[in-house]
């Protein structure tokens, strides 16, 4: 009998034993993880980044719960949040291109490459004008513009943002000036380009879809290398197609996505490239990229750092240039573009 129960506890002990080397060696990822996303829910980010967490789910075999923490500057505090959790893979950050921002702009210390970022996409710029313009094509509105510069008002959000990057591109690329006149956000910007205020917006095509169709607003040309097919419009033409020399400042594309902190386990971020590689290659991510105007990237690793590292340093010192950072850029090793 006594032989029996010290047979039977070896039994238990050895069980647990097991039990937790299994525990253990299990692989990531073994819990549910948290994506913070920085923008407020229901914007292009929240949004993004609950499809592609919902699709990338069943490859990780766990739960992704997104989760909302605005606030700061350029998103700073979702960021800080995010990164303030331990690096081991289970607290990922939503976030798009305009958070390179944060850290000229004093909302946090430290330059973006902290992250390894995974581009989901973004919804490509368009230059439109309020449709009683006379202006009838963009050869049309940059001559005008080069005749009388900075007589043409135009609107493309707030200074340093990236429409407002895009305007500028045009401005060196065509040999245009502009009288730029900033508004805090798109929708403002469009309604100025609507009401008359300005005569050309540079907003996504994406927010400004719904507009040009219903003729609010007329579109001229498409800030990418190749035209774009609207439905109800047909095709909007690539505005390189009258002006070449846009090939050498454009495009400055959106890049939402998500992010790891750069240290965390190779094994976890490779776990989790493999996750969102599958992902991206669903019907289902195909689709609302197709229905909300959206162009799909898929970059990781090498090629995703390269964009951010170009956006960052285009972005921080353009707003250093324009007094509305607070920090200068070279503080934080973020080298001129």
């Amino acid at each position: 009998m006594k032989m029996k129960k010290i047979l039977f506890v070896s039994l238990i002990v050895l069980l647990a034993l097991a039990t937790g080397v299994a525990m253990a060696a299990k692989e990531f990822p073994a819990r549910n993880i948290t994506t913070v996303v920085v923008w407020g829910a229901g914007g292009g980010t929240d949004t993004c980044n609950r499809i592609i967490m919902a699709e990338m789910a069943p490859f990780l075999g766990v739960n992704v719960n997104v989760i909302n923490k605005t606030g700061g500057v350029a998103g700073s505090v979702g960021m800080s949040h995010a990164f303030s959790k331990p690096h081991d893979g289970y607290t990922l950050c939503g976030l798009s291109e305009s958070n390179v921002t944060a850290g000229v702009q004093g909302g946090w210390d430290k330059k973006f490459d902290v992250w390894d970022t995974f581009i989901v996409g973004g919804s490509p710029d368009v230059i439109s004008v309020t449709p009683d313009t006379p202006y009838k094509t963009l050869k049309d509105l940059i001559e005008a513009a080069k005749k009388n510069p900075n007589s043409i008002k135009a609107a493309a959000s707030g200074a340093g943002s990236i429409h407002h990057l895009n305007l500028l591109a045009v401005e060196k690329g065509a040999g245009a000036d502009f009288n730029f006149i900033p508004y805090k956000g798109s929708a403002p910007s469009q309604n100025a380009a609507m009401t008359g205020e300005v005569s050309v917006v540079v907003t996504s095509l994406a927010e400004q879809q719904q507009l040009l169709r219903g003729g609010k607003l007329r579109a001229l040309g498409m800030l990418i290398p190749d035209a774009f097919e609207v439905e109800g419009l047909g095709a909007i033409p690539s505005s390189f197609d009258a002006y070449p020399g846009l090939s050498e400042y454009l495009p400055i594309s959106q890049a939402i996505g998500f992010a790891v902190p750069a240290d965390a386990p190779d094994k976890a971020k490779a776990v989790l490239v493999d996750a969102f590689n599958k992902a991206m290659a669903t019907d289902k991510v195909k689709t609302w990229a197709k229905e909300n105007y959206y162009l799909l990237s898929g970059k990781t690793g090498a090629e995703s750092k390269a964009v951010f590292d170009a956006l960052e340093s285009n972005f921080a010192w353009t707003l250093w240039e324009l007094g509305a950072a607070t920090v200068e850029p070279s503080k934080l090793g973020i080298p001129k573009p």
